[in-house]
């Protein structure tokens, strides 16, 4: 049909539509739709004769007609193409793309949300996005769409939050709970999205209150897959500074080391990352030290794994330096493992310091050629 010009007609039909041809302008639309549904080489088609233009035109003249459901999903259906999302990003099409994620059938919804994650990942085109409420009409689609639309929501709601600004108004539209859905699911792209978006909300640090209690309740009572990403989730707050403290009171530690003694290998990889960054504050090697990891961490100097060994030498690193700590490691200072990571460690530090002084006499030699300062 798209080969005899049934595309390009009802297009030159709609070109030449007015107030007078409403009832024939809903059958050609109606048309088009239904032509689009057959797939990407109509939808190509429409695309190339300036279908996505005259569509959105369309929306613009015409906001109450009954005709605008079947544009819209027209719409979602062209942004399947690349160049297509070109033209709506340039032709001020963007509010209508998040019309079409509100109304419509599921598939077209999903579409239109998926455009969405791939446009947004620009600053200019995510404020016109939130400025045209992409953020609610995404929390709703969350709530009311089956599991793909649930991974395809999260992951356009997560590409929003990237921008710090729009942190808040992600979170105000209850997104959080959203995201403890997906960490807490089978799906494993599902857990990717929701520990990286954490990471994002989690700069604020009332979202990582939040966050952290989410995380302990999924260590009490979630599956074992579930208890292996929040422990993940963990490991990744644990590098804000903020957040140390967060994590301590939330009351994380005391069941992270409860979970390790009966945890598989893999748990007390992941979790060992986590402890080994949460012991460079203070207050959170006594809160190990209080629950009984120092003799764990000493245990797993020995262990076959590579990774745990290691996390554990860096964890009790910071132990023997604290005062309060020495004498209970103090066994642990002359095994290999420790001394090996101690070693490593020094000249990680050695080189940060002198990068840190390249950089600071570069500054100076800089300044002192700027001609331009008075």
């Amino acid at each position: 049909m798209g080969r005899c010009g049934v595309i390009a007609s009802l297009l030159g039909l709609l070109l030449e539509a007015n107030t007078d041809g409403n009832v024939f302008r809903r059958i050609w639309v109606k048309c088009l739709w239904s032509l689009v549904t057959f797939g990407s080489s109509i939808r190509v088609g429409l695309a190339r004769l300036g279908g996505l233009e005259i569509v959105i035109r369309e929306l613009n003249n015409w906001e109450d007609d009954g005709s605008r459901w079947y544009l819209l999903e027209i719409l979602s259906a062209l942004t399947t193409i690349r160049e297509s999302r070109r033209v709506l990003v340039h032709s001020g099409g963007l509010k209508f793309l998040v019309e079409a994620a509100k109304v419509g059938n599921l598939a077209s919804r999903e579409r239109a949300c998926h455009a969405i994650g791939l446009i947004g990942v620009t600053r200019r085109a995510r404020r016109i996005l939130v400025e045209a409420g992409v953020i609610p009409a995404l929390v709703d689609l969350y709530r009311d769409g089956d599991d793909k639309a649930k991974l395809l929501a999260g992951n356009a709601l997560g590409i929003i939050s990237a921008q710090t600004e729009y942190i808040r108004p992600v979170t105000e539209a209850g997104s959080i709970p959203l995201y403890v859905e997906l960490l807490s699911g089978q799906d494993p792209m599902g857990k990717d999205i929701a520990e990286d978006v954490f990471c994002i909300l989690a700069v604020a640090e009332g979202n990582a209150v939040l966050i952290a209690e989410q995380l302990v309740r999924i260590l009490r009572a979630g599956d074992n897959e579930a208890k292996l990403a929040a422990s993940d989730v963990l490991w990744d707050l644990a590098g804000y500074r903020h957040s140390v403290s967060v994590i301590r009171e939330s009351g994380a530690i005391p069941l992270l080391i409860e979970l390790l003694r009966d945890g598989s290998l893999e748990f007390r990889e992941r979790i060992s990352g986590a402890i080994s960054q949460l012991s460079y504050n203070e207050n959170d090697r006594e809160a190990f030290s209080d629950s009984g990891m120092i003799p764990i961490l000493i245990e797993w100097l020995g262990d076959e794994s590579e990774e745990l060994r290691d996390n554990a030498a860096e964890a009790l690193i910071n132990f023997s330096e604290d005062q309060e700590h020495y004498a209970r490691v103090r066994e642990a200072i002359g095994h290999p493992v420790f001394q090996s990571m101690q070693s490593r460690l020094a000249r990680i530090r050695a080189s940060h310091e002198l990068m840190v002084r390249s950089m600071r006499r570069v500054t100076i030699q800089h300044l002192a050629h700027d001609h331009d300062l008075p």
